[in-house]
């Protein structure tokens, strides 16, 4: 099934859609302020870049040569890597870090440097799961193989009786199966069922692109450190996995927290690819914010925290998301249009959980 067969409603809580839009859009008017980063978001980026490189600089230059400081920085750069994402990439691939294109441009190239590759991104993220969260079979980020049960409407197996278990461990394995082979099967998949990843460069452009960033990536990120470091090459192979758990478990229980969750609907399209909802009352339907009174929270991973008005205005940056989710929230409620949060990130972890476990089960079917 392709993305482009689904259509939402038009007409259907359009005045919900307008009077919301129209709220935001006087918020920026009469603060006179731009819809994309400001001071803020340069300091964040200074920062989360500073948390992935500086410990690869003191590694790589001998500044430091004990085994548990090098382990250490493994460390370090496994949360600079969930940071970099969350707060930077993020909003460039959405375009909304800045109003110059080419920063956003720039930055968005940073996933490549971080192991995975920015046009399967591109179209994971900003076409198929922020056009249709969690519609089964359109919404990768819902799709996870045989082996997680994400959606009410995927086949039921025995294994995922115990999904609520071992999910969190295979959280862990998700930039580090980027760096390895999910790039290559989502970049030849996608030119198999004839998606355009891009309008200036060619299919064949973005595989050799791709090779050559994975052949960079693989040569600063293992084979320096194995010839450069004090330590074994296995060693160096360990770390550089406890490095991708770290980053990976963060990402996706950020992402995960947000859309499978109790709250959270699974529409499927009727016989004419029609869903019935709105988009933007879609959105609110299957995003769920958390954590709204936490800032420190907040501002480490991108305002993600903040699902709904990412999901409603992703041409937004996050920097903005904690002021205008006030005006979501106030118009949400004036039209009695749903819109979830949970008031902490442990309790959104345990609804998360619980909700892995009733798909798990099989408590929730279509």
């Amino acid at each position: 099934m392709q993305e482009k067969s689904i259509k939402f409603a038009n007409k259907e809580e359009s005045s919900f859609v307008n009077t919301l839009r129209g709220r935001v859009k006087a918020y920026f008017d009469e603060n006179q302020i731009s819809r994309f980063g400001n001071r803020n978001m340069v300091v964040k980026t200074v920062f989360m870049f500073t948390l992935f490189f500086v410990p690869y600089l003191v590694m790589i230059t001998g500044l430091v040569t004990q085994p548990w400081l090098i382990a250490l920085c493994w460390v370090v750069m496994g949360f600079g890597i969930a940071g970099i994402g969350l707060s930077v990439m993020h909003d460039a691939n959405h375009r909304s870090y800045s109003k110059n294109q080419k920063v956003n441009k720039i930055l968005a190239y940073s996933l490549n440097m971080l192991g995975g590759f920015y046009a399967n991104w591109q179209h994971q993220h900003n076409t198929m799961h922020h056009g249709f969260t969690n519609i089964d079979g359109h919404d990768e980020d819902i799709d996870a193989g045989e082996i997680l049960r994400f959606s009410p409407n995927q086949p039921l197996k025995k294994i995922h009786r115990y999904q609520h278990i071992y999910a969190w461990f295979l959280y862990g394995l998700m930039t580090i199966t980027w760096s390895i082979n999910k790039d290559f099967k989502q970049l030849f998949g996608y030119i198999r069922d004839g998606v355009k990843l891009s309008r200036e460069k060619s299919n064949g452009q973005l595989i050799t692109e791709m090779l050559i960033s994975k052949v960079l990536y693989y040569g600063y990120l293992l084979v320096l450190p194995m010839i450069l470091l004090p330590i074994a090459w296995w060693m160096v192979l360990v770390l550089y996995f406890v490095m991708h758990f770290i980053s990976g478990f963060s990402l996706a229980v950020i992402f995960q927290t947000a859309h499978v969750m109790p709250s959270s609907a699974y529409p499927l399209p009727d016989e004419a690819g029609h869903i019935r909802k709105n988009w933007a009352i879609h959105q609110l339907m299957t995003t769920t914010n958390y954590a709204p009174k936490n800032r420190v929270l907040s501002w480490l991973i991108g305002a993600l925290n903040y699902q709904v008005e990412h999901h409603l205005f992703p041409a937004i940056c996050h920097v903005h998301y904690r002021k205008i989710s006030v005006i979501v929230r106030n118009t949400a409620q004036e039209y009695g249009v749903p819109y979830h949060v949970q008031p902490t990130f442990r309790s959104a972890i345990h609804q998360h959980y619980k909700m892995l476990r009733s798909l798990g089960s099989g408590a929730m079917q279509t």
